[in-house]
């Protein structure tokens, strides 16, 4: 069975390493002789790459070494992804483009006449990452106040119409939040292939919506029994209404040629982090059923980078050295393998890989460890026979 590997691409600026915290690939902060993208030329004058240009350099490096298309994250601080992924598709050939989209902030039927025009545009390249939203201050600031259960039940009507208009010249629904009379795409565009449907949220509001509707189920990293659980869970719930789950992985990684020089990455990323930022890593706000789920496997106090380690290679203050999901993997070229084999194992059906910075590393773990999936479980039936 193929599993689909996706590169995540940082439209809210990269650092330079994981050990250091400092924005120095983007134009979120002013232009200095060590920024790249933009940055300044020998007379300290603007040098012309600006940060398009290097969301294409890492877009097409994932290209290059087996990535299938990369995730456009939607964030307060970034720029929209629906502006990105046409700009990058035409600097790639058939890379696809993930969008991070939060259903609620766009009318369902113009989102997928707009869905369709750029399937037409690209050849069928993009595809979503359906969210619904962690509550709290970062939902305020999209001006939603909607309870957690509401925006998933908000989702689930959204997801209804959009299909509904995209398959159908004549669709009219009811519902709570849309109501739609006779509505459809015209037939060039409803010709155009529907996107596949990534959908992330842990709760069990999550899990009704996503069995219903995803063609992914897209969890963060968990410790894998826990991991299994869930997947379990939606698979179960899918199977209720006739249909079959897939399930997804956001993690990063790094990966060195050694486990050593790995940890040591982790190592000099932790002791760089700052007071204020160990204060915010330890507040949550939100009413996110999946960031409470890592939030409880962490001590209350971490004094070494050490007291993050929750199973072999999986380490949990991964948001400490950047914005995201906690948990990620941390080990030598052929360990990282590992322990994707054992998420494939445990169910995984697509990925969406990480590394700091996302160029490199898209370069490394694309050359390094992707070609060793698989090696670790073949060497284990051919000791069996």
């Amino acid at each position: 069975m193929a599993i689909d590997f996706h590169w995540r691409l940082p439209t809210h600026g990269c650092h330079s390493s994981i050990r250091t915290h400092n924005y120095d690939r983007g134009d979120w902060s002013p232009a200095d002789d060590h920024r790249i993208a933009p940055g300044l030329d020998a007379n300290g004058e603007a040098d012309g790459h600006a940060y398009i240009d290097h969301l294409a350099e890492i877009a097409k490096a994932a290209e290059s070494v087996g990535f299938l298309g990369g995730l456009i994250p939607s964030f307060p601080n970034t720029d929209d992804p629906w502006v990105i992924s046409p700009l990058l598709a035409r600097e790639t050939k058939a890379f696809r483009f993930m969008i991070a989209f939060q259903p609620g902030f766009g009318n369902p039927v113009q989102v997928a006449r707009a869905s369709a025009s750029l399937q037409r545009a690209t050849g069928g390249r993009s595809l979503f990452n359906i969210i619904t939203g962690g509550g709290g201050p970062a939902q305020l600031w999209w001006g939603d106040s909607f309870s957690h259960d509401d925006r998933y039940g908000r989702t689930s009507e959204w997801l209804d119409v959009f299909r509904g208009v995209w398959n159908s010249d004549d669709f009219s629904y009811k519902g709570r939040f849309y109501q739609v009379e006779h509505g459809g795409l015209p037939a060039q565009l409803r010709a155009e292939e529907f996107p596949e449907m990534w959908f992330s949220g842990s709760s069990e509001a999550a899990l009704q919506v996503a069995a219903k509707h995803a063609d992914y189920y897209l969890s963060w990293l968990e410790p894998f029994a826990q991991l299994a659980d869930k997947f379990a869970k939606v698979k179960e719930r899918t199977a209720e209404l006739g249909g079959e789950q897939k399930c997804a992985i956001r993690v990063d990684l790094v990966a060195r040629k050694t486990e050593e020089e790995a940890w040591y990455e982790i190592r000099r990323g932790f002791e760089n982090v700052s007071e204020a930022t160990r204060d915010q890593w330890r507040a949550r706000a939100g009413d996110s059923v999946g960031a409470a789920r890592l939030a409880a496997l962490r001590p209350s106090e971490a004094s070494r980078w050490e007291d993050l380690i929750i199973a072999p290679n999986l380490w949990g203050g991964f948001n400490l050295l950047r914005g995201g999901p906690s948990i990620g993997i941390v080990g030598s070229y052929e360990q990282c393998a590992e322990r994707l084999d054992d998420l494939i194992r445990l169910g995984a059906d697509g990925f969406i890989l990480a590394g700091t910075p996302h160029l490199e590393e898209a370069w490394r773990v694309g050359e390094e460890v992707l070609p060793l999936l698989g090696h670790n479980a073949q060497a284990l039936l051919e000791a069996a026979e």
